[in-house]
């Protein structure tokens, strides 16, 4: 007798030793038919699985993400398979699911796009096929036998230890994997190949380039042709594309990775450093400057030189070893220790708006979502510990106001003390309740994730969403108990003694480079009016109204809008179309009854058009909206 615990409590008895799938089938066939894996007593295994004991099961369906993720997983093996009929001599390395889909690294004769349909027609063969996916478990000493042609497998299976070895199979194909799978490949309806590219094996650019070709699969049809036409979407809003057109940054093979910004991209980049100053002088922030450079005993007193150094560029000046700072922490360390402080005067609330370097693997610098020089906005909060949940709150809420300004969405996720951390239990546990605390008095939902947080202290991560339902990691709050007690960091409190500030490290926008990408992709390149590189396209409708149009620009350039003129000898529809091309908020066109009367006809980014504006309620009205940072264009009225 096996007794079944489900995940509402409720037991069920079986007689004999079930399978996953006999436990599905006693709920229901229509429910087994969706079915694709269990968790037994935690751990995510086969649907066929034979359960011998009392366990606890939780059947993985189609609906769940862990059931898309054994999906992917068995469509990378299936996609292998394809290619193992196709190019019998290729060797396999790994194939593993990842966040959008999946991928296998191959050593095999280069491929490209055009070679995906007879790639994709394998695959279909073995889907209708249906075969089964079995799990094999086999000695180590089995498995190298059995790999003794497969120069990668090998490599993998010397590196684990002695034991037993799983293999799964599907016809023909067997591989190195630990699982789980779907029953049989009949499961993967919805498979795309989607791009291939060089990688090296290990990651090393000293071993074998191989070819690394990316798919993904859904369990339907219409869930694939939804992301497809999300990447789609993504493709249009790709903010390499679009800083290029609209001429806002570039890259140089002078300083790869170090992005250039032009006129029009510096425009949008002090627009988000005017607001990120001003909300955070009204939240009572004091801004700060470090150096760029500091030399080497600071970093070893940080920590960074023995555990960071290979992302570090260094130098020597005067016969001592500098490196260029890859983060603002330790100069802030130094501002605040060059002065003693009272319990008075916390909570500090330093921020410092730091450009950093760090050296990236060339491979995986994009665009500005991976550069090798970017700034972080930094902020350092020095505290005594009955301050962390106001201070946390603070910073929350601070996040709350910035990112809804841009309409971004977000969620958060507490990390709490990783395996190797510093610190005594009750500082952790002190710190950890404290940001627990916080986020429950904040009152929105967080996740928890347990052995997550950074080596000195725990940390709440901020996941915004785009336009396109996209996340990304941008803001983070981190409580550090490592740096004060390096650097020596004291106050003087109520008893007069000298006492250790708890410190929160915090930054909103994160690599400012990074989220000025993630805005471009947001809106498309359309930024509201407040934050555009040219807020006003001045269109004179002939050469005579050249001087006048000149004229509008000067005054409205002094009343601090960003304009521009076309006095190009073009049409005027040509002039329109461009200006809406170029994504500008607001097209104002000049004829001979604009000038004699003093108006203008006002035309926004949506098409829509407003005739006899006077040049002070133009400017009212955006000058107001302007303040306000509104997303929406502006209405000008009678």
């Amino acid at each position: 007798m096996v007794n079944i615990t489900f995940p509402d409590g409720n037991i069920k008895a079986f007689e004999n030793a079930p399978t996953g799938l006999d436990v599905a089938r006693g709920i229901s066939e229509g429910f087994a038919r969706n079915c694709v894996a269990m968790e037994l007593d935690q751990t995510l295994v086969d649907l066929n699985r034979e359960i011998t004991r009392d366990a606890r099961v939780r059947l993985v369906t189609t609906k769940d993400a862990e059931g898309l993720e054994v999906l992917r997983h068995s469509a990378a093996h299936v996609m292998a398979q394809a290619i193992l009929r196709l190019y019998p001599e290729a060797k396999l390395t790994i194939g593993p699911a990842v966040e959008e889909g999946f991928y296998y690294d191959i050593d095999m004769d280069p491929v490209s796009e055009e070679d995906f349909p007879k790639i994709e027609e394998e695959i279909k063969k073995i889907i209708r096929a249906k075969l089964p996916i079995r799990r094999r478990e086999v000695s180590k000493a089995q498995a190298l036998e059995f790999y003794r042609d497969e120069p990668y497998k090998l490599e993998m299976l010397s590196q684990m230890e002695d034991g037993t070895i799983s293999f799964y199979e599907q016809g023909e194909f067997t591989d190195l994997c630990r699982g789980p799978h779907v029953p049989h490949t009949g499961f993967v309806k919805a498979i795309k190949l989607v791009k291939v590219s060089g990688a090296y094996w290990r990651a090393d650019p000293t071993r074998a380039q191989l070819q690394r070709i990316y798919g993904t699969a859904f369990f339907t049809q219409q869930e694939l042709e939804a992301y497809l036409t999300f990447v789609e979407e993504a493709k249009k809003r790709n903010h390499r594309k679009i800083g290029q057109a609209l001429d806002l940054f570039s890259f140089h093979d002078e300083a790869a990775g170090m992005p250039f910004f032009h006129p029009k991209g510096m425009e949008i980049w002090n627009a988000l450093l005017e607001y990120w100053r001003l909300e955070h002088r009204a939240a009572g922030y004091v801004e700060t400057k470090t150096p760029i450079m500091l030399n080497r005993a600071l970093w070893e007193k940080s920590g960074h030189w023995d555990n960071y150094r290979e992302n570090m560029y260094t130098s020597v000046i005067d016969d001592t070893e500098y490196a260029i700072k890859p983060m603002n922490c330790p100069g802030g360390m130094l501002v605040y220790g060059s002065k003693p402080h009272s319990y008075k005067d916390l909570p500090l609330r330093a921020a410092e708006i730091g450009l950093v370097h760090r050296h990236e693997l060339s491979g995986v610098l994009s665009g500005l979502f991976r550069v090798r020089a970017f700034h972080q906005d930094d902020a350092h909060i020095f505290m005594t510990p009955d301050q962390i949940q106001d201070e946390i709150l603070g910073v929350l809420h601070l996040v709350e106001r910035i990112y809804s300004t841009f309409g971004l969405g977000f969620h958060l996720e507490l990390s709490t003390r990783p395996e190797k951390s510093i610190g005594t239990d009750a500082q952790w546990e002190h710190a950890t309740n404290g940001l627990k605390s916080a986020l429950d008095v904040y009152g929105r939902e967080y996740k928890i994730n347990e052995g997550d947080g950074a080596f000195y202290g725990p940390k709440i991560d901020v996941h915004i969403k785009d336009a396109l339902g996209r996340t990304w990691q941008c803001g983070t709050v981190q409580l550090d108990m490592a740096l004060p007690e390096r650097f020596n960091l004291t106050y003087i409190g109520k008893d007069n003694e000298k006492h250790r500030p708890l410190m929160i490290h915090r930054v909103i926008y994160g690599s400012i480079e990074r989220f000025l990408g993630i805005l471009i992709e947001h809106f498309a390149g359309k930024f509201p009016l407040w934050m555009a590189p040219v807020q006003a396209a001045i269109l004179p409708i002939n050469d005579d109204l050249v001087p006048y149009a000149q004229q509008v620009k000067a005054d409205f350039d002094q009343a601090g809008l960003c304009t521009e003129i076309d006095s190009r000898t073009e049409s005027l529809n040509r002039k329109i179309r461009e200006a809406q091309l170029n994504y500008v908020p607001l097209i104002l066109t000049i004829g001979g009854k604009e000038k004699e009367s003093g108006t203008l006809a006002v035309r926004t980014l949506d098409g829509k058009i407003k005739y006899g504006v006077t040049h002070e309620t133009f400017l009212d009205t955006v000058q107001a909206h302007i303040h306000r940072r509104e997303l929406s264009l502006p209405i000008f009225q009678d």
